[in-house]
């Protein structure tokens, strides 16, 4: 299955190791980052999962819930979280889903086609509350990923779809924002009372808004 950003993320039913859950009712009214991995027992997993553990109070002040998927059963997760808790200092706070069946990787497109059929490579989905994919990375599995980056990009995210406004190569919170084209610098005047700065009739930086 091909997803494309914009399409309702599939719901499944799935069990994982904070019991079973449907997907779209475990997103519920929030954001949620779905995170995928080639195997347990891997060593860039191994790290990944134990950061994702240690940074998810970001993750909870933005209203996003997280959960992490590979190919392996509920009780190889468990065991699993033991050797990541030891050598990354946190376990997973957060579930993970056993997708022995491929069922999930299938419908997310996590399985490469070049890769090996029984792994799945290193997939990132952020899905708005509306359930719409709104963000996809796929890392190739010798790739640790950089979910501090996951975090800036959740932070422009939510910021334009509360306000119309686009964020700029490399921005970071607070730094200023881009008007998008599609507002008429009237319009703009409205929105944005305190002015921006014209670099071009297309570009307009503006502070970021609260």
């Amino acid at each position: 299955m091909t997803i494309r950003l914009g399409d309702t993320a599939p719901d499944f039913t799935a069990e994982t190791t904070e019991g079973t859950i449907r997907f779209h009712e475990f997103i519920g009214n929030g954001w949620c980052v779905l995170f995928s991995h080639p195997k347990d027992f891997t060593p860039v997993c191994t790290t990944e999962l134990g950061y994702m553990a240690r940074i998810k109070p970001e993750f909870d002040k933005r209203d996003v819930k997280i959960i992490g998927l590979s190919v392996d059963s509920v009780d190889d997760h468990r065991r699993w979280s033991n050797d990541i808790a030891e050598t990354q200092g946190t376990a997973p706070n957060y579930p993970m889903i056993a997708d022995a069946d491929r069922r999930v990787a299938e419908l997310y497109g996590m399985i490469h086609p070049k890769a090996l059929n029984s792994l799945t490579v290193r997939s990132v989905f952020v899905i708005a509350p509306d359930k719409t994919v709104k963000l996809m990375i796929t890392y190739p599995a010798s790739t640790g990923r950089n979910f501090d980056e996951i975090l800036r990009a959740i932070d422009s995210l939510q910021l334009t779809a509360r306000h119309q406004v686009a964020t700029p190569v490399n921005w970071q919170p607070g730094e200023d924002c881009i008007i998008v084209p599609s507002l008429s610098d009237e319009e703009a005047k409205v929105k944005f009372p305190g002015g921006w700065e014209t670099k071009k009739p297309y570009l307009r930086l503006v502070r970021q808004p609260s």
